[in-house]
């Protein structure tokens, strides 16, 4: 029989990668471009910058979704407890439309700083959206909880940002509202169901008055009917053709 034929190799588009590195304020990777130790140096360095967001260097939705879907393995397997919160920056479409879309970014990369500096060096912080931050926090017992949020809170809240030109400073100050739920222990759940929770208790926050922490009770975790669902199908008998 004939030999199938061979579909050609890809060729490697590195002038779109170098280019890509460039925009991101990347310098290409030192050493012979035709080594194999370059070529891993510049597939490293892609892997990187799509796991980061542009404008605050922390983890993006993308990195978040998937360290969230892992998360949520990890405390099904473990039992071992896990927070995320999520944040908001209150009134910040005021600080666009009254100081301009530049200023804007100054307020999201200082809340950014203010938010890594807060918590552990095994805690995800990532930009989700535009004004807007996850944070997991594994192994976070619920009696600590409330601490680190409004830690947090505090943090952002006493921390002037800088806007004025360097011959002219100006400060403006900033809060975020925070809410958080806590992962269900030995329950397999998804991402989308713990995100809702938490959207569920950043909008209390939002409704109270903003700069606020409003977790989901964490005496009687909150299991949906969707979860206790997927919990009762993992204890079913499998059937065999």
């Amino acid at each position: 029989m004939p030999r199938a034929a061979q579909a050609p190799m890809p060729t490697l588009q590195l002038d779109v990668a170098l280019q890509l590195l460039q925009q991101s304020g990347r310098s290409p990777p030192e050493g012979d471009p035709s080594s194999p130790f370059w070529l891993q140096s510049v597939i490293d360095a892609l892997v990187e910058i799509s796991s980061k967001d542009a404008l605050t260097g922390l983890s993006n939705r993308r990195a978040f979704e998937l360290a969230l879907g892992r998360e949520l393995d990890r405390v099904a397997r473990s039992g071992e407890p896990a927070l995320l919160l999520t944040l908001d920056i209150d009134h910040f479409k005021s600080v666009n439309d009254t100081h301009g879309h530049h200023v804007g970014d100054l307020v999201i990369q200082a809340v950014a700083r203010a938010l890594q500096d807060s918590v552990r060096p095994m805690d995800l912080v990532a930009r989700v959206g535009g004004e807007e931050f996850s944070i997991i926090l594994p192994n976070c017992p619920s009696s600590f909880g409330e601490t680190v949020a409004e830690r947090i809170r505090r943090r952002v809240e006493g921390m002037p940002v800088a806007i004025g030109p360097p011959g002219a400073p100006q400060t403006l100050s900033v809060t975020v509202s925070i809410g958080g739920a806590f992962a269900p222990q030995w329950v397999r759940s998804t991402p989308v169901l713990w995100i809702e929770r938490t959207d569920q208790q950043l909008y209390r926050a939002k409704a109270h008055g903003r700069n606020l922490v409003r977790l989901e009770p964490t005496a009687s975790p909150m299991v949906t009917p969707e979860e206790r669902r997927m919990l009762f199908d993992q204890f079913q008998p499998q059937e065999h053709e």
